[in-house]
């Protein structure tokens, strides 16, 4: 049995056993099938070129995702722009500056009302496009459940309060992944999204001048391009192979060269050290494991039948 073959094998077993429990009866990943059956290649094909144009958008697309699903669950808020009369999440203080890829979104979006006209919600395009971002750069396969519904509001308090900081401790990180109803083996291989896409110094200059956990080359290196002052939008990638989805982001947290506090936090004399050495060697078991989690994340809270709306733009209520 080929490795390609053996690894999807494994993730539709774990899709049919997470199916009899723990996905939303109401979301499905043939809810379209009949009203919008071109949507998953629109959003393929909308990904693959947008990753083309700029591989850093998978890695985007996939915090946004994220981002939306941990304030109020996954009801494509984060997507709602502020107007006069309307505060959304964009400027919280964990995604201003810093959230985007809601242009490539809208774009698919608007493929998608050309073929299905007001069928198919912001929140499960969003929920496709995480996943073709992940797959375009070579990662796993899972299951998408669809059928959500958007939401006409948004919290700013809630962004705040919910999302985790770049600077959270171990414990701190594994309560506010609880608190959604993920598992510390979720929050781990969840973080392994980080072997994508880069970072700005104002999020990892507290870890390479002031911590200690952390190899001393490596905070020399990221010192060059992140001033103990200023230079506060500089970018630096995750790991060395941030255009590549696979598990050296787990290889760097083991030589202590995680990025952030928070990701150093796995692997640091704590309860995640030996999974995180696990995915550093087994890049199929990290693979599994995040497939497995992000189905669980695009479950929090959808809104489902008469509940929120189907919006027209992405950005705005109906």
């Amino acid at each position: 049995m080929s490795y390609s073959f053996k690894y999807y094998f494994v993730v539709i077993i774990g899709w049919l056993l997470m199916s009899s429990s723990s996905i939303d009866a109401q979301l499905s990943p043939s809810y379209y099938a009949s009203t919008c059956p071109l949507l998953v290649l629109i959003v393929r094909q909308g990904m693959r070129q947008a990753v083309r144009k700029e591989p850093r958008m998978a890695a985007s697309i996939l915090r946004l995702f994220f981002h939306d699903c941990f304030v109020n669950g996954c009801d494509g808020s984060i997507l709602l722009d502020d107007t006069a009369n309307f505060t959304g999440e964009q400027n919280a203080f964990p995604n201003r500056n810093s959230v985007r890829g809601m242009d490539v979104i809208d774009d698919i979006k608007t493929r998608v009302e050309r073929v299905c006209s007001n069928t198919v919600s912001c929140a499960d395009i969003l929920a496709l496009a995480a996943r073709e971002g992940v797959l375009s750069l070579g990662g796993p396969l899972w299951p998408v459940p669809l059928g959500r519904r958007d939401s006409t509001t948004a919290s700013q308090s809630d962004a705040n309060r919910d999302l985790p900081s770049p600077s959270s401790d171990l414990a701190t990180l594994i309560s506010r992944f609880a608190n959604k109803g993920l598992s510390a083996t979720d929050m781990t291989a969840l973080s392994g999204a980080h072997t994508l896409g880069l970072s700005q110094c104002l999020n990892f200059r507290t870890h390479i001048y002031n911590d200690t956990n952390i190899d001393a080359t490596f905070a020399t290196t990221r010192q060059a391009n992140c001033p103990f002052a200023g230079g506060d939008t500089n970018l630096a990638p995750f790991d060395a192979t941030q255009n590549r989805f696979d598990n050296n982001y787990f290889g760097q947290l083991v030589n202590k060269r995680g990025l952030l506090h928070s990701d150093q936090e796995l692997f640091n004399g704590g309860s995640q050290d030996s999974l995180v050495t696990t995915y550093s060697n087994r890049q199929f078991r990290f693979f599994n494991d995040f497939a497995s989690a992000m189905v669980k994340m695009g479950n929090i809270s959808p809104l489902t039948g008469t509940n929120g709306q189907i919006r027209k733009s992405c950005g705005v209520v109906n």
